[in-house]
């Protein structure tokens, strides 16, 4: 029987590592944690995972013993060290890139089908969920396993109505389906954030037919950026809009977090013709 791995507080101390605010680094040193973690996506035995942020590599290790293939984007030159000794155990199984996950092109690394599992950086995850979400449908990806801040995740489930609801929401579930699988307290972090965290599972759904991705961002970033108008003003520049959403029967008196999934799709839809 192996022995153990060292404890990652341990790891981090012999690397001489430090969570970087300027990265939006949070570190998680429970290993039973990232275990569970790495679970969520189900059987990872013969898979490939990207993993973006590993920092010190306690995900990774989990994602390796859960028999993943892993490829870890790491912008922090100072974590690959640490990476590089996981490497050294787990061999090919382990591919590192030392670089901005923002800038990678995923498929060309990952492959088609890859599950995406990640403690993500929170001043850039938003942005890559978003950057993942857009583009051709079905998506390199197979599913999403992503931590969060609470408040942004309780956005990707929202329901029309509520205050959390908004552009974010649309983008998961229009053509995903995403669900909070666990909620993580700001003490399983090093250092411990000011708030609660959530990962959250994504799975692709079928894309409806005859509606373009990029008029689905536009339509919601212009009725979504003035939230408290209505619809007659926050769409008013784009063309069609509103004649669309009159003959769709949609009161353009109303605003834009109280219209439901279908009613975007359908906005969406007309615009596209």
């Amino acid at each position: 029987m192996s022995a153990p791995p060292e404890p990652l507080r341990d790891v981090i101390a012999r690397h001489g590592l430090s969570a970087s605010k300027a990265l939006g680094q949070n570190f998680i040193l429970d290993r039973q944690l990232l275990a569970r973690v790495a679970a969520i996506p189900g059987s990872l035995n013969g898979q490939r995972v990207y993993e973006v942020g590993p920092g010190p590599g306690g995900l990774t290790r989990a994602l390796l013993d859960a028999g993943a293939s892993v490829v870890a984007v790491e912008r922090d030159r100072r974590c690959i060290p640490a990476l590089a000794e996981l490497q050294k155990e787990f061999g090919d199984n382990l591919q590192i890139i030392q670089g901005d996950a923002l800038e990678i092109e995923e498929r060309a690394v990952a492959g088609e089908g890859a599950h995406v599992v990640a403690n993500l950086p929170y001043n850039v995850g938003t942005a890559l969920l978003l950057k993942w979400m857009s583009g051709e449908w079905p998506p390199w990806w197979r599913s999403l396993t992503l931590m969060f801040q609470k408040e942004v995740a309780e956005r990707l489930v929202a329901q029309p109505g509520s205050t959390a609801y908004g552009r974010l929401s649309v983008a998961a579930q229009w053509r995903a389906l995403p669900r909070i699988a666990m909620t993580v307290n700001r003490s399983a972090f090093v250092p411990p954030p000011k708030v609660t965290s959530a990962v959250v599972h994504i799975v692709p759904a079928q894309q409806p037919r005859d509606v373009r991705p990029r008029l689905m961002e536009r339509l919601t970033e212009a009725a979504f950026g003035q939230r408290r108008k209505m619809l007659r003003s926050s769409l008013k520049q784009m063309t069609g809009a509103l004649e669309a959403a009159e003959r769709l029967g949609i009161d353009t008196r109303r605003r834009a977090e109280t219209l439901s999934i279908e009613e975007w799709i359908s906005l969406a839809r007309a615009l596209s013709d």
